[in-house]
């Protein structure tokens, strides 16, 4: 890694050990931060093979306590009678001496203050916290001297914004809150900066495009097929689709489409992509449909066989799971044109697939997939169409500048007969009901989801002063139970016996995690216990019951998508968050939940309440992202006006100089080089 790349490579969360306390104020269920002076030598022993104990006392101006380290001989060359240290850690009672076990500890020198934030950098296998600081500050050291801000000073000036390496230093060794404070904006900013000339310039390139002319059709043949009539979204959604790829510009020129296609989860998005679909194959082109999972790509598969195959168009299924025969024959029938619509997985971008004249790429669930991803597929033909599907309803105050180069068609009314799915918000007081409850929706025939925050009991977080937006005011802290998948499983099957249960999570391999959705589907599973990986769209009719557990731990668009993953078929649906957090802040976002069933409005809800970084989500390609942009501070920002302010300034410096000519404008063209690739793969 370059010394850039280091400097970038940001901490992950801040420990808070400006605030120190007397041994007397110690609380017990916290972590503290102490000054002590070392009072004797500190003494080893062994307790047993591979097993040694370190102890020595320590003071302050109120009392006495015990430090202890295991497996740490090294430390009677450190601590030695009369000097003074900054320790950090959970202290305990043994035998009424107060100890602390392995603290984290910086000596004390009058020449050097210590910092009150200290950083807490990711961790990669092999990589030490102490080896990464000490490079970290190597190269901001290094580098500081010597970068240049490639913002220019009126835009810097005008949102207050400091300089970058004041930023760059800050984000790393933060003198203070209000100084870490200030650098995040600032590489947030630089962050959403660049996303937003990203977006402008695709914009630019994508108008001047010829696509392919696809001849005009007629679909009734298709909709007389459909069991039920489409909405008007969904006819406005089509017609926007026919326009761009029939009819073209006002000047009748057809440009590449690209377009996303948001509507909220059972819409009706995937009959407007198979009309799209049918459009093309009638004109005597090719198509293919890209979904995340192999099982959502079966499902999407099983609704165009259906529809298509009946009006004489050739599908094929193409998954990893494929055998080497079937995809032989799909490889050369897709290559002579035979087969017109190939529907898959991640398998689509094989270099075996080869199209004999592609003219439409739909990729489902467009955030789940790498940006690299779309561009190979998009990249299989020339000037081909896209249309990108979201079950994300995203606000109209971010849709334009998330998808700013993404023409968008909103689906905002939902099918006639769709039921809506009751939702209550309870405490654990309620666990029994729960549990009957749960019984009793199996007893009827039905399915439950329950959805946990983690996978697995999670390493104590309570010491970490976790940065989860600019003004500091929220540290990622709870002493609330934390339901995790594993031990909920194993607990849900001593209570409920006669039940089939099963886990699910992110840590599973593909296959075991589509076989077991697909058990789920065929009712083989009961109860259903993931984390969110069930959020992508898959379709169960008989599941009548999602319990989300912890409920306060998720965006309200989040907690939307998976309530949408019930109530799809006839039964009568219920969704149950659980919470025992009694803020106000939490039971006001809890109680939009409850009386809000319409995902748009969630959604300027949740930007209201947790401003633009909800929609970064964890992982940052949740994003739209342009040509592989990553964010890494922008995600935690909550400042609304900051997301405004960039984009607003990228629109500015574009329409005046869009090729960033301009001198003053040099460090953000060598920026955003690293982020633009040519026309031909942008592809969203």
């Amino acid at each position: 890694s370059s010394l850039l790349d280091l400097v970038y490579f940001f901490p992950r969360a801040y420990e808070n050990r400006g605030n120190v306390k007397l041994l007397s104020d110690i609380d017990l269920s916290l972590p503290v931060s102490t000054i002590l002076t070392v009072a004797t030598e500190v003494k080893t022993a062994k307790i047993r093979q591979g097993l040694t104990i370190s102890k020595f006392r320590a003071f302050d101006d109120s009392g006495f306590c015990e430090i202890v380290f295991f497996n740490s001989q090294y430390v009677k060359d450190i601590f030695h009678i009369g000097s003074a240290f900054r320790f950090y850690g959970k202290a305990s009672l043994s035998k009424k001496t107060l100890q602390f076990i392995n603290p984290k500890y910086e000596p004390l020198t009058p020449e050097k203050p210590l910092p009150p934030l200290v950083p807490i950098y990711p961790l990669t296998e092999g990589l030490s916290s102490g080896f990464i600081d000490k490079i970290a500050k190597e190269a901001v050291d290094e580098i500081l001297n010597s970068i240049s801000d490639p913002l220019p000073d009126d835009i810097r000036i005008d949102n207050s914004l400091p300089v970058l390496s004041y930023a760059l230093k800050n984000v790393h060794f933060p003198e203070s809150e209000e100084a870490l404070k200030k650098a995040l904006k600032r590489l947030a900013f630089d962050e959403m900066l660049l996303f937003g000339l990203g977006v402008a310039t695709n914009s630019r390139h994508k108008n001047k495009d010829i696509g392919i002319p696809v001849k005009p059709c007629d679909i009734k043949p298709l909709i007389n097929l459909l069991p039920y009539e489409l909405t008007a979204s969904q006819k406005n959604a089509v017609n926007e689709i026919y326009r761009d790829m029939v009819i073209g510009d006002e000047n009748g020129k057809v440009h590449p489409m690209s377009r996303i296609l948001v509507g909220d989860v059972g819409s009706g998005k995937t009959i407007c992509a198979i009309i799209a679909l049918y459009i093309i194959a009638k004109s005597g082109f090719q198509a293919a449909m890209m979904a995340p999972t192999e099982i959502l790509a079966r499902q999407h598969y099983n609704d165009v066989q259906r529809l298509l195959e009946a009006l004489g168009i050739k599908t094929a299924l193409l998954l990893g799971s494929t055998t080497q025969k079937e995809k032989k024959r799909i490889y050369e029938s897709v290559k002579s044109g035979e087969i017109q619509i190939v529907i898959g997985t991640h398998a689509l971008i094989s270099d075996k697939l080869e199209f004999n004249n592609l003219a439409l790429v739909i990729t489902d669930e467009q955030h789940r997939f790498g940006v690299g991803q779309r561009a190979t597929l998009k990249n299989k033909a020339q000037k081909t169409h896209m249309l990108v599907m979201s079950a994300t309803p995203i606000p109209r105050t971010l849709a334009l500048t998330m998808y700013g180069d993404l023409d968008a068609s909103r689906i905002t009314e939902m099918p006639k007969g769709r039921m809506r799915v009751d939702t209550f918000v309870v405490n654990e007081e309620y666990r029994q009901r729960l549990n009957s409850f749960i019984e009793r929706q199996v007893e009827n025939g039905g399915q439950c989801y329950i959805v946990c925050p983690a996978i697995e009991e999670a390493e104590d977080l309570e010491n970490e002063f976790i940065v989860r937006d600019l003004s500091l005011t929220q540290s990622y802290r709870s002493n609330l139970n934390l339901k995790n998948v594993i031990d909920y499983t194993e607990n849900l099957k001593q209570n409920l016996k006669n039940i089939n249960i099963s886990a699910l999570h992110g840590k599973m391999s593909s296959a075991e995690k589509d076989e077991i959705m697909g058990a789920f589907s065929k009712g083989e599973i009961d109860v259903l216990v993931s984390t969110t990986v069930i959020e992508v769209g898959v379709n169960v009719p008989n599941a009548s019951l999602i319990v989300i557990e912890n409920a306060e731990r998720f965006g309200l668009s989040q907690l939307h998508q998976l309530r949408g993953r019930v109530g799809r078929g006839t039964r009568k649906s219920y969704c149950v968050l659980v919470s025992d957090l009694d803020t106000e802040k939490a039971k006001s976002r809890l109680d939009i939940m409850r009386t809000t069933y319409d995902g748009y409005e969630i959604a300027e809800k949740d930007l209201l309440l947790r401003g633009p970084g909800d929609f970064f989500g964890k992982n940052s390609d949740e994003l739209r992202q342009s040509g592989g942009f990553e964010f890494k501070i922008a995600k935690l920002c909550d400042d609304t006006e900051l997301f405004e302010a960039a984009f607003s300034a990228a629109k500015k410096i574009i329409s005046y100089d869009p090729e960033l000519a301009l001198y003053e404008h040099q460090g953000l063209r060598n920026l955003i080089s690293d982020y633009i690739t040519d026309n031909s793969s942008n592809i969203s």
